[in-house]
């Protein structure tokens, strides 16, 4: 995202003037000159007259009508309340999910009917991360299911990332996830995990922390949450923190 917030500004400041960009393909264009290589994932008008989203994966642009200006923020509706770049993140979001194959994924299944999906993603050595598993049953009983995915905050080769590896390829993963969220040591092994793959994913939307709470909506929660409070969230009865 640095690199292409760089680019879009430093063509910007150098050639603004000159710029006569007055519809979307003719702003594609222009943008393709500002990051080569990477189109935009989608070039949509706003609900503001002569104004145009532009995302790249989670970050998102707005663009007047003619390309001279640029705004980095974004963009409410006050009459509803509603964050309308969160939406467009959230859709992004539920996208890149579900590239990933459910099979990389430790999954503790909901008591009964399933009403709500969450996507965690952890790392073993979070106290937080420790915090939220231990309401794993609570959360299983309210009908929900929870996809662990890894993200070894350490980096890949790490000792949290091998004991990431060895949960993931155990014979039972549900079992030693839960040894090593208690503190336990959990026997080696390696196999063809993915965890790479969910490390892209958590660089692609932008996550820096654990754990980071995904809603089958595609809203984002950092941080703990308890169960009690995280159920009227994934029901949207009240907000994500932070979030309009």
């Amino acid at each position: 995202m640095k690199r292409i917030l760089l680019s879009l500004v430093g063509l910007l400041l150098t050639t603004a003037a000159g710029l006569t960009a007055a519809a979307p393909a003719e702003l594609k264009s222009f943008l393709s000159q500002m990051v080569p290589g990477q189109a935009p994932d989608a070039i949509e008008e706003t609900p503001l007259p002569g104004i145009y989203q532009v995302v790249y994966g989670s970050d998102i642009f707005y663009f007047s009508e003619d390309g001279r200006y640029m705004l980095r923020g974004d963009l409410v509706d006050l009459k509803t309340n509603t964050n309308l770049s969160e939406q467009t993140r959230s859709t992004g979001r539920k996208a890149a999910l579900s590239r990933l194959d459910e099979e990389t994924m430790i999954v503790y299944p909901a008591e009964g009917e399933t009403k709500h999906v969450l996507t965690v993603f952890t790392d073993i050595d979070c106290p937080y991360c420790r915090k939220l598993h231990g309401g794993m049953a609570e959360m299983n009983g309210m009908g929900i299911e929870v996809r662990y995915l890894a993200f070894p905050r350490a980096g890949i080769g790490s000792p949290t990332f091998k004991n990431m590896v060895s949960i993931w390829c155990a014979d039972n993963p549900r079992a030693a996830m839960d040894v090593a969220k208690s503190g336990g040591t959990v026997e080696s092994a390696d196999c063809d995990h993915g965890i790479e793959e969910h490390m892209k994913l958590v660089r692609e939307l932008g996550i820096n922390g654990t754990p980071a709470l995904l809603l089958d909506d595609g809203r984002l929660i950092g941080g703990y949450v308890p169960p009690k409070q995280l159920l009227p969230m994934l029901e949207g009865k009240t907000a994500v923190p932070g979030r309009r």
